[in-house]
Formats: C-alpha cells, structure tokens, sequence
C-alpha cells in the first residue's frame, strides 16, 4: 500500500523502517505502511515526546500531530475543565475508539454537562496515558465497528507500548507560558509546569522483557481573563463598581498535579506460548475555575465573602488499566490471543471557595459535589491462521474472535450541604455546582457479548481485499451487526487506490443511559423550583414520550489515492462520508406550566420547573478529504524531512427530531436540539486545519519547525429571551520551533516554543466577551494562553 508516511515524523528513518508491520486495521500478517487497504497513521515515539511539549499530555500531542484530530481547551465548563474531550474527523469524543496494545480502553466516569464540546459524554481521558509509555500509535482514520465493535465510526487509535528490553532514560522538563497580553496591557508569566519522567527495562529470561516507567508533573493555571465591566444586572453599589477594571475572572488552564505509573511485559513459556501483561495507572488532581460573585449579588454572603468570590472546582481523578493474556501457536495452523482486561476509572468532584447562600454563615466553604465510578472488565480470545484457497497465488488470513464484557456505572450523593435549600433568603445550594442529590444516585451494569470474522486475501497480485463481519449483543438495548468491506488496487508499483465501505455502531453509554440530576432553588415567590436531568428510559421519561436509548448507527465510506514517486517522497489523497444516524445529544431544557402540573400530580414531583434528558435527536451527515505528504532530502551535511497534513471536514445536521406528541400536548414543540448544541455539532470546531513541518537532523543536533494553520470557527450562543449572537472566529497560523543538542552519548538537551508567534484568536465581540471578562472563545483551536516556552534534559543509558 502507498498510503501516508507518519504524518510530521521528525526523527530521520531509513526505508527499511517505513515498512514496519502494522497491527491496527488488520489481521495479515504482512500489512505493513504501505500496502495497507484504509489510511493508517504511524506517530513514533519521537513525534510524541516533541509534540507533547504545549500541552504535556497525550490528546495534545495527537492535535499537534494530526490535523484531523481536535483537542479543544475547556474553561469555566465544570467537570469539562478536569477531563478534556477530544474529536477525530469532526464526530463527538465518543465515537473513536482507543485501544492500548490492542485491547480496548475504558471511558472516564465523569458526565459533562457543562462543557462545550462532548456535552453528555464521557469519553476515554487521553491523559491518563503517560506519553513516556509509548513506543508508537497508529491511528485507523475510518470505520472500523466490524472489526473492533462499538465507538469506532469516526476510527481507532491504538497506543503501542514501549517494550525495550534493556536500557533506560531519565527525564525533565521546565516551561511556562510568556505572553504579551494585549487585552489588559500586560505582559504575563504563568502556567509554570514541571514535568520528570523515568523508565527502565529488565531482560526476563531469552527472550521476555519489563519495560516499567513512572511521571510526574505539575502545572499552575493560567488566567487571560479581561478587565470586569460590571454587568448590568448587578446592583452598582459602591462595593461592586470598586470590582470594575479588575481581573475577577480566570478563563485559563486548570492547575494540575499528577502521577503515573505504567509497566509492559512478556515472558515466553514452554512452546511457543508467551504470556503478557500491562497497566497504566494515574492519580491527577485538577482545580478549574468558575465565575466570579460579585460582593453584593444575592449570591454571596458579605459577612463570608466581604470583596465578593470566585469559586473552583477540584477534581480528583483515579484511572487503572491491568490486562493479562496468553498468546501462541494452536496447533500446526492457529495462533490464539486469550486475555483479561480491566479498567476503572474513579471521579471525586468537589468545590471550593463557594457557598451555599441559602445557609447563611453556617455554611462551610468546600464541598464534595458527588461521585462518579465506572468499570469495565473484558475476555476476549482472538485466533488467526493461514488460509490457502484455490486460485490464489498467496495464503489469505482468516481471523476469528470472540468477546465478553461486563460494564458498570455508578454515582454518589454528595455532601447534604451542596445541595440544601436553607433558611436564608438567597440561591440554594453550593454556588458553582450543587451536588447530586441521594436520589439522583445510580449504579447501572450490563454484558456484552461479540463475535467476529475477518477474510483478507491478494486475490491478483494487484488487488489486495478485506471482508469483516461482526455481531454484539448488549443486555440493556439488544443487538447489532456490521460489516465492512475494503481493497486496494496497485496501478503500477507506485500508485495505489484504496477504499471501504462500512456500517458502524455505537452503543448509548452507561453514563447517557442512566445519569440523573437535579437542581433544586427558590422559585417566584420563595417556592422551591427543581430543574432535573432525567434518565432515559425511566418513569417519567417514558410519560413524556421520550424512549429508551438505542445505538447510533453509521455508514461510512471512503475512497484514496497513495503516490509513492521515490522511495523518500509519498503522497495521499483520501476522501470520506460518514452518515450517522440517531446521534445521541442532551435536549434543550424543557419546561411549561402543563409539565409542572403533570410531574406534581402524575409523579408526586412538585416544583419541577424544567427538564432535559439524553435522547437520539438528530442524524448527521460528515465529509472530508485528508491529504498527507512526505519528502526527505540530504542537506546541508545531515538529512531535511518535509511533511505536509491537511484535512478538511464539515458537518450537516439531518433529520432533527421534534418533541413527541405527549410533550407537544403539554405545550412544548420546539426541536430537542438547541442553538448551541447545533453549533457544537457543526461549525463550533474549525472544518479545515494545515501542517506542515521541516526536521533536519545532522551530527550533533537536531532541529524543528512547525506550521499550523488553524481554520476558522463559528461559535453561536444561547443567552435566552432569544438572544443568540455569533461570531466567526478567523484562521490563525502557528509556529513551533525546537533545537535539540547531543553534547554527550545519552545526553540531550532541548530547548523549544510553542505558538513562538504569541498568537491568539480574533477578540470576542461584546455580546459574547461576557462585559470584557472573556476577551478570547475558550474553545478558539488556536488556544488562548498565548506563546508556552521550554526546556528539557533527557538522559539514555
């Protein structure tokens, strides 16, 4: 296959190396970078530790690397602020799937509710996978539920681990973001990390390893928050005009503090068997911010909070991942893959510098806001052979394979402070997030079954082909089947067309299926006022018309060219439509008087004021093109690689679901889509995104230089009374530079920027800069934290 060389690979490769032997997308043996039938990205370990720089995490690294994938910054966005959401192909978070080594990987616990991209998701949290664990990752840009089951309709990207199996490395790095912030005149040092890296490998026995490894890092928050104008609904009382022209606000990173641990092994037994095992394990705790309260809003105390606060969300977050398996030879034909995976993911969510207004100077200042857990345990037996059929020159392979896994999802109350209606006149519970309450706790499991079959075959020796089926069956909403079909054509030994065709599915999470919350205030008249985000499929759920989740179903298709002129030049060429119908969102909020009356006479719910609640409300239609080149060229005494990564993608929205007769007769009619979540569907990430990098490599050094063009975005906003301003945000570029020395065998030296431009996106409009407290988007693709300089010292042995 002529397909893309890694896209941005920065370290020099000799041919021998761009054939490496994939394992993602396919089950034959001699697939390697270049002959296979669907479009797989290679990233090395080295584009990695260098594109990990900004960000300092794994999500980070792939944005900078890929330009089909979005990672955007949340801030203000509640739980969106401790656990970021990352896209491919423009899809929510939660349509790739991730695997590590192979097996799949489980899915935060926590819900985001809050956040502007992947609302209602809870999708793999990148960041919980040290970056100094990996060896490579391939990245399948296409369709692949036939061959590896539910979430992967936009694709799979599958993390290798490093399995060295001698020698060590030694590593830390120092960087803060230095920017010359316009919106308040200053020029602003913060965001201060520190980051120490380790890992070792140990020979077991002839020929099994340990590769084992830990990190640790801290980095300080930023704040690009603008001067405050006081906004006009506050009362302009001489305590809040002394708050105008200060910086009350802090849209910014979140102050992070993290430790991971991770190991990968293999030990070959008797035969030709070999056991294995891995495991990542984090412990990250994370402070995000929220909005500031103004000393005499009716939201602070003043006896508590004299000058008025800000409060911040805490996150604690826990994330393990322990598989264990067996693999060999089956006879004279078979090889077998067994393994046990597990993983959990434990999220403890908390509130500080708050209070809750409504208990007066009894109330403490720290919450706990809930809990959130979720498991994930899967056997699974994999079996490939060699298959000789008649006519065929070569052997097809044949795999099969069988899964079994058990999901749960489970919630905790919070503290009874966090979500009390006191004896004060003022807003009820913790200011900034109230906590779930007892009955919103829930603890949802359910089995899932599978089975696969996979066939691929050089039916000439031109035209290379691939048929997969696969069949899932899950205990709370049934079945689902798909197929997938692909090939490549080699016109001449240097042009290639390849192409699939695929139908896809993604199961509703447990998370989405089951997750209920509540939020209770004063109403008009002191009377308590409930807003509730129902469970789907439950009680009153089903009154109202709304069912039980089911699947998501895609159709996927694509078609590419693969160019190989030289044996240092590639280039490709691929096209894509991905049809996704009964895409799950959250509803709009939904209230009447006719509603209240129901849920206070039918269900003994009194002072409901509103609701909202998962539901497949809308089919979906992307399209792209993705264009990926290589060239390598000797120059000035060492070795110049130019890569070039583009990819354009849009979104339209079909089908859009109405509210159901039952809600239409309590006087509710609208769509269940909203404006914003509209604009978070389409437009809200940028459609196209640019790279293009030079690396040369000679002697002693090392350097590097990265272009990005960002594209624009269109954010649209739903203030209510049907106010919906919207701005489109315009196309920035982005240079990085690094310069790497070897002063020493084993000792490097780097010093490196990231946006050395010290770009930032267009300045948000009045209607939307929130009374100059929010000058940038926080979702602007080109960030809003300004140039982020650093250093790193790195010791092989």
């Amino acid at each position: 296959m002529l397909m893309l060389l890694p896209a941005l690979t920065a370290q020099a490769q000799t041919p021998s190396q761009l054939e490496q032997v994939l394992v993602t997308g396919t089950r034959a043996k001699d697939r390697s970078l270049l002959n296979t039938p669907v479009p797989v990205d290679v990233l090395s370990r080295e584009d990695l530790r260098r594109a990990a720089a900004g960000d300092g995490n794994l999500a980070g690294a792939l944005q900078t690397l890929l330009p089909s994938f979005n990672f955007p910054r949340q801030s203000n966005s509640g739980g969106g602020d401790h656990v970021r959401a990352a896209q491919l192909r423009g899809l929510s978070p939660d349509q790739v799937l991730v695997l590590v080594n192979g097996k799949r990987r489980h899915n935060s616990a926590i819900v985001n509710l809050e956040s502007k991209t992947g609302k209602g998701t809870n999708p793999v949290d990148f960041a919980s996978i040290p970056v100094s664990a990996i060896q490579r990752i391939e990245v399948l840009r296409d369709g692949a539920g036939a061959q590896y089951g539910s979430d992967a309709i936009a694709g799979v990207i599958n993390i290798i681990l490093d399995e060295a199996r001698s020698g060590g490395e030694l590593e830390g790095t120092l960087g803060a973001h230095h920017t010359d912030f316009k919106p308040t005149g200053q020029r602003l040092t913060d965001g201060r990390s520190r980051e120490l890296r380790a890992k070792l490998g140990h020979r077991l026995g002839d020929a099994g390893f340990l590769r084992w490894g830990a990190e640790a890092a801290q980095r300080d928050g930023t704040n690009r928050a603008g001067a405050d104008q006081l906004p006009p609904w506050e009362v302009q009382t001489p305590a809040n005009l002394a708050t105008v022209g200060r910086r009350n606000y802090a849209p910014g990173e979140p102050e992070t503090d993290s430790l991971q641990l991770w190991f990968n092994s293999g030990l070959r037994l008797a035969g030709d068997a070999e056991a294995y095992a891995f495991a990542t394990y984090q412990r990250r705790k994370s402070v995000g911010a929220a909005y500031f309260r103004y000393p005499d809003s009716a939201a602070n105390l003043r006896s508590v909070y004299p000058e008025g606060f800000r409060p911040q969300t805490s996150g604690d977050n826990r994330d393990l991942q322990l598989v264990a398996g067996l693999r060999g030879a089956w006879g004279a034909d078979w090889n077998y893959d067994a393994s046990l995976n597990l993983g959990r993911n434990e999220f403890d969510y908390g509130l500080r510098r708050s209070l809750n207004t409504s208990l007066g100077a009894a109330s403490p200042t720290r919450f706990d806001l809930g809990d959130f857990g979720s498991r994930q345990l899967t056997a699974s037996l994999d079996l490939t052979r060699e298959l000789a059929l008649p006519g065929l020159e070569k052997p097809a392979t044949l795999a099969l394979g069988a899964e079994a896994r058990h999901e749960r999802f489970e919630t905790g109350a919070g503290d009874p402070a966090s979500y009390a209606v006191g004896p004060v006149e003022g807003p009820a519970g913790a200011q900034a997030g109230p906590g779930l309450q007892p009955g919103d706790a829930v603890r949802r499991s359910r089995r899932v079954a599978g089975l696969y079959a996979d066939l691929g075959a050089d039916l000439t020796p031109a035209l290379f082909a691939n048929a997969a089926l696969r069949w899932d069956h899950y205990s709370d909403f049934g079945s689902a089947g798909t197929a997938k079909l692909s090939g490549r054509y080699a016109f001449t030994p240097t042009l290639a067309l390849r192409g699939a065709l695929s139908s896809n599915f993604r199961a509703p999470s447990l998370a989405q299926s089951g997750f209920s919350f509540t939020v209770t205030d004063r109403g008009e008249g002191g009377v308590l006022s409930q807003v509730k985000t129902l469970p789907a499929g439950g009680a009153v759920a089903r009154a109202l018309g709304v069912p039980a989740l089911k699947a998501e179903k895609a159709g996927n298709a694509s078609l590419g060219l693969a160019w190989r002129p030289t044996a240092a030049a590639s280039l490709s060429l691929d096209a894509y439509s991905i049809r996704v119908k009964d895409r799950i969102t959250l509803s709009e909020r939904l209230s009447s008087d006719a509603l209240r009356a129901l849920l206070a006479g039918s269900f003994g719910q009194p002072g409901v004021d509103g609701v909202n609640f998962f539901t497949n409300a809308v089919d979906t239609r992307t399209q792209g093109l993705d264009l990926v080149g290589q060239w390598l060229q000797p120059a000035f005494g060492g070795e110049l690689r130019w890569s070039l990564a583009s990819a354009y993608s849009r979104t339209r929205l079909q089908n859009i679901r109405a509210s159901s007769p039952e809600l239409a007769a309590l006087g509710i009619a609208r769509p269940l889509v909203g404006t914003e979540e509209r604009n978070t569907l389409t437009d809200a990430a940028p459609r196209q995104r640019h790279l293009l990098s030079a690396s040369w490599s000679g002697g002693d050094w090392q350097l590097l230089a990265r272009a990005t063009r960002h594209g624009k975005a269109r954010r649209v906003f739903d203030f209510g009374g049907g106010f919906t301003p919207g701005q489109t945000y315009a196309a920035r570029w982005q240079l990085d530079l690094e310069a790497e020395w070897k002063p020493a065998p084993g000792l490097s030296l780097v010093l490196g920027g990231v946006n050395v431009g010290d770009r930032y996106p267009s300045r948000s409009e009045a209607d939307i800069g929130y009374f100059g407290n929010f000058p940038y988007d926080v979702l602007s693709p080109i960030g809003f934290n300004g140039a982020y300089y650093y250093a790193r010292a790195r010791y092989s042995f």
